[in-house]
């Protein structure tokens, strides 16, 4: 099973030192390169960043399909 996550998932699961479940439930997951941006590139500390650079199972990727993202969003 492909799991992508977006911000909210990691950074409250961090927050509380739970983000371990998240690999429990998921084995792997996968995060845009937007959500990389949006929890490393922010100039403040946000929780869960250090682990998406650094957790082999968080895998980051660029969007390659734009329209299957609008389409996912709209259901």
């Amino acid at each position: 099973m492909i799991v992508v996550s977006d911000t909210s998932p990691i950074t409250n699961l961090a927050a509380i030192g739970q983000l371990d479940l998240l690999q429990k439930l998921y084995t792997h997951i996968i995060i845009p390169v937007a959500v990389y941006d949006e929890m490393v590139n922010v100039g403040k500390p946000v929780p869960g960043a250090m682990e998406v650079q650094s957790l082999p199972w968080i895998e980051t990727q660029t969007v390659t399909d734009q329209q299957q993202v609008v389409i996912i969003h709209r259901k």
